[in-house]
């Protein structure tokens, strides 16, 4: 099918009919975009506040200052097409960043915007490549659309790759500090400092080894301090760290506060299983090792062994059946 359409497509438009096709097509697919892009409906509050009816019929004095708000904020225009219409798919893409550590308001919008612009950027480079392949003549139409879709998708997705590497890093590193958290918080309570004074005390303690988990803390404090349930702040730091150990936690202090037992001493019971599940893991990754050096070790050792072990032979073989064909 692709030969076909390259082949009618050079005939019409010449050699470069391909790439001129993808580009038409490019173009068309914006045009069609524009109105969508620039279709933004007045807010009715605005409108009312430029009046001076919201104000009491005085221009506030910070409205210049309004209207120049910064980067993020001059994305709203175009907020139908780089957030997701979607409440799920918006709600998924939120907390993804979240748990990246990404929580500001237009963080989903920058994420979609990223997306837009590295593909098309990675689109464009794409297809002056191939617009240079073509000149030369050395590039079949089949090698043209790979040149121009392969960048386009490899920049569309960079966007993704880099969040989910944040992701798993920020993870790995609340699930390595969790441990030694847990052992601060509890010498904490049993000093006789509340939990609320003792999350203070330990996102102090853990910001110069463990940031992100001393910044999960940092904000469960903050929303206590503004008066919100412990409970739901609990719950909502679960869902933000995207780790089990740190879900784990937050069931075991719910539950202690619900039944009225000791928070000292749930929590030495599980920051002994969180010390035995650290050791595990490091067990688990030294296990694996032999594992993966096993292929490393057949690649790079087994080859110069078996060429110092035969290669003589090999040659002394080479040699005699030269000398026989001569003698022959």
């Amino acid at each position: 099918m692709f030969e076909s359409i390259n082949t009618m497509l050079t005939e019409t438009l010449g050699p470069l009919g391909p790439l001129i096709a993808v580009g038409a097509l490019g173009l068309i697919l914006i045009v069609l975009t524009l109105p969508t892009l620039l279709k933004k409906r007045a807010d009715p509050m605005d409108r009312l506040k430029r009046d001076g009816v919201v104000t009491g019929g005085k221009r506030d004095g910070n409205a210049a200052l309004r209207q120049n708000e910064s980067s993020a904020a001059k994305l709203d225009r175009f907020k139908n097409f780089l957030e997701p219409q979607n409440e799920e798919e918006y709600s998924a893409t939120r907390l993804k960043l979240m748990q990246a550590g990404y929580r500001g308001k237009g963080a989903v919008r920058t994420y979609h915007f990223a997306q837009f612009v590295l593909g098309i950027g990675f689109l464009l480079l794409g297809a002056l490549y191939a617009l240079v392949q073509s000149a030369t003549g050395n590039a079949s139409g089949q090698l043209i659309l790979l040149s121009v879709a392969i960048p386009g998708g490899i920049g569309y997705y960079l966007p993704r790759y880099w969040v989910n590497r944040r992701l798993n890093a920020r993870k790995l590193e609340i699930e390595n500090g969790f441990p030694d958290a847990l052992d601060l918080m509890l010498v904490c309570v049993e000093a006789g400092q509340s939990l609320d004074q003792a999350i203070v005390r330990v996102s102090r303690e853990t910001k110069a080894g463990y940031p992100a988990l001393a910044e999960e803390f940092e904000t469960v404090a903050n929303e206590l301090k503004a008066g919100k349930e412990r409970v739901t702040v609990l719950r909502d730091m679960a869902e933000r760290a995207g780790a089990q150990d740190v879900s784990s936690f937050v069931t075991v202090m719910i539950q202690s506060a619900s039944f009225g037992t000791s928070i000292a001493d749930a929590l030495r019971v599980y920051a002994d299983e969180m010390r035995d599940k650290r050791v595990m893991r490091a067990e688990e990754k030294a296990n694996k090792l032999p594992t993966k050096l096993t292929l490393g070790t057949m690649m790079f050792t087994v080859p110069p062994l078996l060429l110092i072990l035969i290669g003589p032979s090999v040659y002394g073989i080479a040699v005699t059946l030269g000398e026989f064909n001569i003698g022959g």
